[in-house]
């Protein structure tokens, strides 16, 4: 009796200790779920301009207190969709990586709404030596000669400005991979630029040469400049300070200054007078002076 009874017991005990474990396990269970939301992360690399399929995402729970602000939950709404930048393996899906539904692959998904893309040709020195790179920002240098106004008595002299500045750099060549860090020498670079500034840079180009600067990426302050000229390299003065060369006729040279004739000599002072006396002798005559 005793034995069957300590073995009731034992029984009860461990069924209700199973069962504790399963209503804590359940429990744990729906508050996780409460807490978290399904998300689409990036199964591997997704590179700008690429087309999502199904096998470059997957779900993952993610906490619900730190769901980034436009991530995707819906795999099929993904179907389809480029992106707008690079997105790196494990990264969240959102809406502000993605181009418009409907927008069709390649650079023309890159660019923002209300910009332009325009190429503009670069050599190894223009193009900052290959690190200017997507991604990147650049002020735009153009040199040329100041336009004299219609007023042909001034004469032109060369002048160098920043004509625009903080400018995206969407590829360079025909690559658009923001990842490599490495330098590369290309004969084209594809800027992202606003309207007034595409007419800006197609008109800089005609007039002068063209030079990418490269600038800090969170650097946002404008550089006020006057530009720089040749009076002003030479000079050390701003160019609104430096006199303009006209082709005026030069005054005439004064004619040399005649040398003043030099003083006639005094005469010489005549010689004073003397008197002479005549002495007689007899027959011996002399003559004295006085």
């Amino acid at each position: 009796m005793r034995n069957t009874r300590a073995l009731t017991m034992i029984g009860v005990a461990l069924f209700l200790a199973l069962a504790a474990v399963v209503v804590a396990a359940q429990w744990i269970a729906g508050q996780s779920a409460s807490n978290s939301n399904r998300v689409a992360v990036a199964l591997l690399d997704i590179s700008m301009g690429a087309r999502i399929t199904p096998e470059l995402v997957h779900m993952v729970d993610w906490p619900a207190s730190s769901v980034p602000p436009g991530a995707m939950t819906d795999p099929k709404a993904l179907e389809g969709r480029i992106t707008r930048s690079n997105i790196q393996r494990g990264e969240p899906i959102t809406e502000g990586k993605l181009a418009p539904a409907g927008t069709s692959g390649g650079l023309s998904a890159v660019v923002a709404e209300g910009k332009r893309a325009m190429t503009v040709r670069v050599n190894d020195v223009v193009g900052v030596a290959g690190f200017a790179l997507p991604g990147n920002y650049v002020d735009i240098l153009v040199n040329m000669q100041s336009d004299s106004g219609g007023d042909h008595t001034v004469r032109e002299q060369p002048i160098s400005k920043i004509v625009l500045e903080r400018i995206l750099v969407l590829a360079i060549a025909q690559e658009s991979n923001r990842d490599d860090t490495k330098p590369k020498v290309v004969n084209a670079v594809t800027l992202e630029l606003t309207p007034e500034q595409v007419e800006k840079l197609d008109l800089a180009r005609s007039v002068g040469t063209l030079s990418l600067v490269l600038r800090n990426q969170i650097d946002p302050k404008s550089a006020n400049t006057e530009g720089a000229t040749k009076s002003s390299l030479l000079d050390g003065v701003p160019p609104s300070a430096a006199p303009v060369a006209r082709n005026e006729p030069s005054p005439p040279a004064a004619p040399p200054a005649v040398a003043a004739a030099p003083p006639a000599p005094r005469p010489a002072p005549a010689p004073r007078a003397i008197d002479k006396v005549e002495v007689i002798k007899g027959l011996e005559r002399s003559s004295q002076q006085f």
